[in-house]
């Protein structure tokens, strides 16, 4: 029996990655031969940090029905906490152990663990890279990555980009590159390309009045849709300065923009909040290549500034878990107009609803965005593009099928294929 182990947040915490990590271990557990593990943080980041970052909302158990096994260890804050952890997953004595990867700050805790492993289990150490070029871009972060990243057996990338930033990275591996799985013969190290699979924590509900909903909701006719936290990045800012310009030429036009601001999840009015705030800012400064600090982007206020009261409908707060569907299924496509990108946990959920994407040319969006077909590409930082595809989109809509038959090869089943395949010894 196959004992796999998942490490990275588990299904208590808010996000992508803790969604990603969930859906992966349910797929292998789908098969009753496989033995999985989920072994997560409890704290995945340094205390200074102003931010909430566990799930308080949600009601639904992803976990329910599964046989997964979940155990919280690791206290980024405690290294103690840090050979605990690899200690219990050698004590699982497993096949293959998965990280994910996706900040560079855990460098430090998951590179611990990970060389650990390598020197005292038989397992295979697979790190799962969301990212290997950090989008914030810091002083340190090529460090705290290498660090994190060096003691892998193979890796797994979502981006043929991903993979030559890995190979910048890391210049003096030897890097064997392909989409099946199959592990290098040779001393060099395996890279297993393969799409950001299509998230299935989230499904349609066919009963679901739509229309009650839409109109209890104020949505006009066509609905452009933001869903996921807001980090500047993600380059809301451009997306309703985009469809200002839209509704300017259209009156039936409505912007859903669901979302929880990243940096507005403590009560600013308590002391130990300040404290973070401050210390961070201080650490941002200190360690960011453009000394730019995230914790005052507020896009949302340009709703107001812009008078778009009556035709942007903002949710500004996380949404629990069995609601996600509801605002999926009033919207008519999705918009990522962002400013840099590594595939994307919000790209694959659109796909599960049919939805069309409207992204800028960044990053691995052109890999997997088809314009015309899929879904439909501007410019990055160019306002007049992005407002024109969504024109586009109102006078020339794509077909949901069109949505399906892009993802069929992202499919989780594919994923866990191509991690199973037999580890080769030198």
């Amino acid at each position: 029996m196959p004992v796999i182990v998942c490490f990275g947040p588990g299904p208590k915490f808010k996000g992508g990655i803790s969604n990603y990590n969930t859906s992966l271990a349910k797929t292998f557990d789908k098969d009753p031969d496989n033995e999985v593990h989920i072994v997560s943080w409890t704290n995945q980041y340094p205390s200074i940090i102003p931010r909430e970052f566990i799930d308080k909302s949600s009601r639904s158990d992803f976990m329910e029905g599964t046989n997964i096994k979940i155990e919280y260890l690791t206290n980024y804050n405690n290294p103690l906490s840090w050979k605990k952890t690899a200690k219990y997953i050698k004590s699982l004595n497993p096949d293959k152990v998965i990280f994910q990867w996706a900040i560079s700050i855990q460098g430090l805790p998951m590179g611990s663990i990970a060389k650990w492993l390598q020197k005292n289990s038989d397992a295979e150490i697979i790190f799962d890279l969301h990212f290997v070029v950090q989008k914030e871009g810091s002083t340190i972060d090529e460090r705290f990555t290498k660090m994190g990243i060096k003691h892998a057996d193979t890796y797994i990338a979502h981006a043929y980009k991903t993979v030559d930033e890995l190979k910048a990275l890391l210049p003096k591996k030897e890097f064997s590159i392909n989409e099946t799985g199959e592990r290098s013969q040779d001393n060099s190290t395996t890279v297993i390309k393969l799409f950001h699979p299509v998230y299935d924590l989230y499904q349609p509900d066919p009963q679901f009045d739509v229309q009650k909903f839409k109109q209890d909701l104020g949505l006009k006719e066509n609905v452009f849709f933001y869903f996921g936290f807001i980090r500047k990045y993600k380059g809301l800012h451009n997306a309703i300065r985009a469809f200002k310009k839209v509704s300017e030429q259209r009156d039936d036009v409505s912007f859903l923009i669901c979302g929880e601001e990243f940096w507005a999840t403590l009560d600013t009015s308590k002391l130990s909040t300040k404290i973070k705030r401050g210390l961070f800012g201080i650490a941002q400064k200190l360690f960011l290549k453009n000394k730019e600090s995230e914790q005052d982007y507020r896009p949302l206020s340009l709703v107001e500034e812009l008078d778009l009261q009556d035709s942007a409908v903002v949710k500004s707060e996380f949404i629990p878990n069995e609601d996600v569907h509801k605002y999926f299924q009033v919207a008519d496509c999705s918009v990522l107009y962002y400013l840099t990108a590594t595939p994307s946990g919000v790209e694959s959920l659109t796909y599960n609803f049919g939805l069309p994407i409207l992204a800028t040319r960044v990053g691995h969006f052109p890999e997997t965005i088809q314009d015309g077909f899929n879904g439909y590409l501007a410019e990055p930082e160019d306002i007049d593009s992005m407002a024109e595809q969504m024109l586009k989109y109102l006078e020339l809509p794509l077909p949901s099928e069109n949505v399906y038959k892009s993802a069929s090869k992202m499919s989780w089943d594919n994923y866990v294929t191509a991690i199973l395949a037999d580890k080769v010894t030198s």
